[in-house]
């Protein structure tokens, strides 16, 4: 089982429409180091858009691809940004955030 903040979920404002499936949400997974390969991990941390839309499709459950990436809803890119950011932080400073 995986710990609880390995895997985030995240509501979309806007679903995305793929064919006849209506994506409403998308999970996220804690990246493996292997899976950042080519990136750069500051511009991640920052959010940077075409770092988002190289790792986002090795970590979302349903995988979206980079066009589906690029069609998101700014709020809805920012709230996975957002939490992906989350995941380079150590416990520790999590756990010392307010909730």
């Amino acid at each position: 089982m995986k710990p609880q903040n390995e895997m985030v979920t995240v509501k979309l404002d806007t679903p995305l429409q793929r064919g006849d499936t209506r994506i409403e949400e998308v999970n996220l997974r804690k990246p493996k180091s292997g899976e950042l390969r080519g990136l750069n991990l500051s511009e991640i941390i920052t959010m940077d858009v075409n770092s988002l839309q190289k790792l986002l499709p090795r970590i979302t459950l349903p995988s979206l691809t980079e066009h589906e990436i690029s069609e998101l809803d700014p709020a809805d890119l920012m709230e996975l940004a957002t939490e992906t950011a989350s995941f380079f932080m150590r416990k520790a400073i999590k756990d010392s955030l307010p909730a």
